[in-house]
């Protein structure tokens, strides 16, 4: 199955019936009068949060969605019948964007939850409506009216409690499998993980969260550089950030280097994403003799200047990895208790995520326009690319929500 977490749909809702002009004849009721029954109304476009659906991939083949129009209406006052509306099943973490006007028209996060884009046009008025008694036998009706059509973005987001950070290898994905059923693959090459891996932490009876592991960060990312680019919006909609770390890495990097330079990167792809409470986990102690662990571990956090929480975990032999999750479940639930009791920061931290998800989707749309700028200047220049140009572009990936 491929992994897309983006898709351009056109969508038309169904044109009105239309109206009848018709008049009732019957045996010796030579003048009935009219009786033009009214068109149907059109069908409407809905789309709908499915749990079971996790990719966008079918709207990358089928982009075009048609409501079925009403019918017309006929004499003896009938109406015609309406139109069906069509329903869109998408993945529960949605957001649907005008693609013309770039107004968000929705964010899907609940199950089942329905978003109506596209209204189906009114029935034509029959014959009937335009009666009077200066006007006893009209001809005339209206037609349907047309209904309406929009360019859709449908933008997926992953629905995560915490996101990992990190560099390629810092062993993010041998986290999540120590602490969640989740398998992402896992080897000693970087890109190893081609798509976010999600995976349902249970800390105790009835008290979990949800983990995502977001590939292909390194130096650049948040320039088009790597696969970084396409996933770190789905840091958006995440409570808190968790920087890995490898504190001995064998390709002899610097270990506050690479944290500086995660850091940078998510400055520079928006500033609202730096703000999140982010914790640093000091990853692949077992690497290292215990005498030196301790070392080095106080030698990152100085040179870092580390303010907030600090971890030393290794994902290979679990060692602290649970005591992460413990203190993650204990963060989250007191947020969820702060914002059903207290209105005023649950609409502080819902207006956080929206001025997130803004500055996302904005940084997204300046880089495509930067590599269809690139791509139209080689094409004008003479190089014959071997592709034309697709903003929606991925490769074959799967996606893993497990428990």
């Amino acid at each position: 199955m491929r992994f897309v977490d983006e898709a351009i749909i056109y969508v038309e809702a169904g044109t009105g019936g239309n109206g009848c002009a018709s008049f009732r004849r019957e045996k010796f009721i030579p003048f009935g009068g009219p009786d033009g029954g009214d068109g149907g109304r059109g069908g409407s476009v809905i789309i709908e949060a499915h749990p079971d659906a996790n990719t966008l991939v079918d709207y990358r083949y089928t982009r075009k969605f048609r409501a079925e129009r009403g019918q017309g209406g006929r004499g003896a006052n009938c109406s015609g019948k309406s139109g069906a509306d069509i329903i869109l099943k998408v993945p529960v973490g949605t957001t649907i964007v005008d693609e013309d006007t770039q107004e968000v028209l929705g964010d899907l996060v609940e199950p089942f939850q329905q978003l109506l884009v596209a209204k189906g046009g009114r029935g034509g008025l029959g014959n009937i409506h335009f009666k009077s008694s200066t006007n006893r036998s009209p001809q005339k009706a209206t037609s349907g009216y047309a209904g309406e059509a929009r360019n859709l973005r449908l933008e997926l987001k992953v629905l995560a409690d915490v996101g990992l950070l990190g560099l390629p290898n810092a062993g993010k994905s041998t986290f999540i499998r120590a602490v969640s059923a989740a398998k992402p693959k896992v080897a000693d090459y970087p890109f190893t993980t081609l798509v976010p891996n999600l995976g349902v932490v249970d800390v105790d009876r009835h008290r979990s969260f949800v983990m995502a592991d977001i590939p292909g960060l390194i130096e650049g990312a948040a320039s088009g550089a790597g696969l970084g680019v396409r996933f770190l919006k789905h840091l958006a909609r995440t409570r808190i950030l968790l920087h890995l770390v490898d504190i001995a890495p064998i390709d002899g990097s610097d270990p506050v280097q690479n944290v500086q330079a995660i850091a940078e990167e998510l400055a520079k792809f928006s500033p609202a994403l730096a703000m999140l409470p982010r914790w640093l986990v000091l990853n692949k102690i077992d690497q290292v003799f215990p005498e030196e662990a301790d070392e080095i571990c106080q030698d990152i956090i100085q040179r870092l200047a580390w303010q907030g929480p600090v971890f030393r975990t290794s994902g290979l032999t679990r060692e602290g990895a649970m005591q992460v999750c413990y203190k993650l479940m204990d963060t989250i639930e007191e947020q969820r208790v702060l914002e059903a009791e207290n209105p005023e920061f649950a609409e502080a931290e819902a207006e956080k995520r929206r001025l997130l998800e803004a500055e996302t989707r904005e940084q997204i749309q300046n880089l495509r326009a930067q590599q269809r700028a690139q791509y139209l200047a080689r094409k004008e220049a003479g190089f014959d690319d071997d592709e034309d140009w697709d903003d929606d572009d991925d490769g074959d990936m799967e996606v893993i929500y497990q428990r």
